[in-house]
């Protein structure tokens, strides 16, 4: 029969200062000389911690508890005890366990001839042999720790190893004569983080290897040297965090035999900040020494870099954006002039809805300044300043029938100041008016399985003009043509460029939702004008007197496959500019597709057309292994621009991940190179990582 007591009731020697012990025990007997014996299924619960044994003395004159085995201790925070047999003080926080296990945080599991508890805060361990490997009967776990003494630092979070070997399969491969690496239950700690082996075609074989230092609980620097033969490199990132923002700075310098005796390096920082009222500070800086680095050491992939701030504002009714924002081109066939290196932009856009008239009413200010440095008057040493007001109206009604009727008109004021261009007036004023109706007739059908199905024909008449257009367009020099902006006032995206004359629309819509996770959208169109209108280009499917035909679609089905398309095509059926992605995610896949098709247009500065494979997927084989892939295929050239491999290996001990890479791209700063990279992570000492992997079976 099991026996309950309240062990506060009958030992004062047991009574703790946060709380009370509870004995359960088969048996439990006090001697004559004030001893307390509990014996079979012994557990004492006290203040989140249990003890479990097959026997147990408290011997109330030395305050002492001696324990008989099997013994488990858990403690509050997570923490294994077990032990043949030990001797504590009834809080658990001095003494002795003998033939002793230590568990920490259900990983990394530290096995020794004794555990000494000191203090409540460190447990010594003596000749041990640690590992997060499951130990199968008398075989050597896949990799074990061998060392003379362990400490672990409960406060701290840290396990200091002297006189350390390391084993593989029981074979010794390291020694250390000391160490401290974090227990797994430490989030942050300063100390190596897992090295990675790279090998390039340009850098050779080298090594990673990561440190990180932590600076507080919001800061914190990780330095990496990277050592190969063909370079010296020292990599850094330093985070941190403030109350009212974040602050990440990514850099790198080298000295190596691709440009020899030139010092090569990149700098790359981010922060955002709230500022209060609403408002935003962003800012970032992208820096590099020469064109061909970012790519040379794969930090990225990027051939346009940007620096500058803005701040912004987003309410219901209003928007404000401030910036300031230094462009740099890496392109050998571009120059910073073109782009235009410095620009600066203040706008303000408020929403209203006027009594009266009714429907809603955006009033719009801005300032738009573009600043270049070239000697030569033209394109490249052009600099210009818009200052722009505007105010558009819209409002809809439901006429009879369900017929949904629309009214939008507008009025922009712009005035243009421009230097070192004598192709253009240095000042302009600008007068754009527009305004256009539609007709939009929803039918909608409702099935009894909850299958809705809406089919919208929609019509679009308008108008729109330019008074004293000839001004440089800087900011629509790519017009895109999609559903998005088939209904709308102007195709252009900035406020450079202005569609004129009468224009019209028309298409339809379709759209399917299915409860059961199934549903569709398909879209198409035209735009027909009474003028051609200068600036759109061929490839856009814009220019002449009618578009081309704009077709969009997506499907989405509950296994996660998800497939979106558009395209343009003209009256014989000749594609112009076509994208497709696709995606497909579930318990074991995830893969990412897309395609892309651009026709050859001087105008857009593609010289020829481009067609374009990419691909990124991942596909979890079993609870071990994993592999990945990532793709992108120039059809046009019929040749790969990158291809790249993973695969990885993990189990409750051991994570393995292997890639190799290869980078066809070529041009006058950069050559194609292949890149392997090989990471081994021992599980159980990684700060802050979870214990989730599959744990190993043995096998008789």
């Amino acid at each position: 029969m099991r026996i309950v007591l309240l062990v506060l009731l009958l030992w004062p020697g047991l009574l703790f200062a946060q709380g009370q012990a509870t004995l359960v025990a088969d048996r439990v007997a006090v001697t004559a000389d004030q001893r307390l014996i509990a014996s079979g299924h012994v557990e004492v619960l006290y203040d989140g911690t249990r003890l479990s044994a097959s026997a147990l003395i408290y011997d109330q004159t030395g305050d002492r508890l001696t324990i008989e085995g099997p013994i488990l201790i858990r403690l509050a925070d997570g923490t294994i005890f077990t032990a043949d047999q030990a001797s504590l003080d009834p809080q658990l926080q001095n003494g002795l366990l003998r033939g002793a296990r230590l568990v920490l945080n259900q990983q990394l599991q530290l096995a020794a001839n004794q555990i000494a508890r000191i203090d409540g805060r460190y447990s010594q361990l003596r000749q041990v042999a640690a590992t997060s490997c499951r130990v199968c009967g008398g075989a050597a776990p896949l990799w074990e720790i061998r060392a003379a003494r362990v400490v672990h630092d409960e406060v701290a979070q840290q396990l200091y190893f002297d006189n350390a070997t390391f084993r593989i399969a029981g074979v010794p491969v390291l020694w250390v004569p000391r160490m401290r690496l974090p227990d797994p239950s430490l989030g942050r700690a300063t100390g190596l983080l897992i090295p990675r082996l790279r090998s390039t075609d340009q850098l050779g074989v080298g090594l990673k290897l990561p440190y990180f230092i932590r600076l507080g609980d919001s800061r914190d620097l990780t330095l990496t040297p990277y050592f190969s033969t063909a370079t010296r490199t020292i990599e850094l990132r330093y985070r941190q965090a403030f109350a009212n923002g974040t602050l990440n700075v990514a850099g790198a310098y080298s000295r190596d035999d691709i440009l020899r005796g030139q010092d090569r390096s990149y700098l790359f920082a981010q922060g955002q900040f709230d500022l209060g009222r609403d408002f935003t500070l962003n800012f970032g800086a992208e820096l590099t020494s020469d064109p061909g680095y970012l790519l040379d050491y794969d930090y990225s992939p990027k051939d346009r870099l940007q620096s500058g701030m803005s701040v912004l504002r987003v309410r219901a009714d209003d928007l404000f954006q401030a910036s300031l924002t230094r462009n740099q081109s890496l392109r050998s066939d571009e120059t910073n002039d073109s782009l235009p290196p410095l620009v600066a932009a203040l706008a303000y856009e408020r929403r209203l809805e006027p009594g009266g008239i009714g429907g809603t009413m955006t009033l719009s200010g801005g300032i738009e300044s573009f600043l270049r440095y070239g000697a030569i008057p033209g394109d490249a040493a052009r600099d210009m300043t818009r200052v722009g007001i505007g105010a558009d109206w819209a409002r809809d009604w439901i006429l009879p029938g369900g017929i949904v009727a629309g009214l939008q008109g507008g009025i922009d004021l712009d005035y243009y100041a421009i230097s070192d261009d004598p192709d253009f007036a240095p000042t302009t004023l600008r007068t754009s008016p527009e305004f256009a109706v539609s007709l939009r007739w929803p039918w909608i059908r409702a099935q009894a399985n909850g299958v809705s199905t809406v089919i919208e024909p929609v019509v679009s008449v308008g108008w729109s003009d330019a008074i004293n257009a000839a001004v440089p367009n800087e900011d629509s020099r790519l017009i895109e043509f999609d559903e998005a902006n088939l209904f709308a006032l102007s195709r252009f995206p900035g406020q450079d460029g202005r569609e004129v004359g009468f224009h019209g629309s028309f298409g339809l819509n379709w759209t399917r939702i299915d409860p059961s996770g199934w549903s569709g959208v398909l879209r198409f169109g035209r735009i027909i004008r009474d003028r051609a209108v200068p600036g759109l280009t061929a490839a856009s499917g814009l220019d002449g007197l009618t578009s081309d035909w704009v077709l969009s679609g997506q499907i989405s089905l509950p296994t996660g496959f998800a497939l979106t398309a558009r395209t343009l095509f003209d009256d014989r059926l000749d594609f112009a500019k076509t994208d497709a992605r696709l995606n497909w995610s579930n318990d074991r896949l995830a893969l990412n597709a897309a395609y892309v098709w651009l026709p050859a247009d001087a105008d857009e500065d593609r010289d020829g057309p481009i067609s374009e494979w990419t691909i990124d997927g991942r596909f979890v084989i079993n609870d071990q292994w994993t592999i990945s892939a990532d793709g992108r295929y120039d059809v046009a050239t019929d040749r790969p621009s990158r291809a790249g491999f993973g695969i990885g290996w993990h189990n409750e001990c051991v994570t393995v991940d292997l890639s190799v890479s290869r980078r066809y791209t070529e041009s006058t700063s950069v050559e194609p190179a292949t890149d392997f990279g090989l990471s081994v992570n021992l599980n159980g000492f990684s700060a802050g990582r979870a214990s989730t992997q599959t744990v190993a079976t043995c096998r008789g």
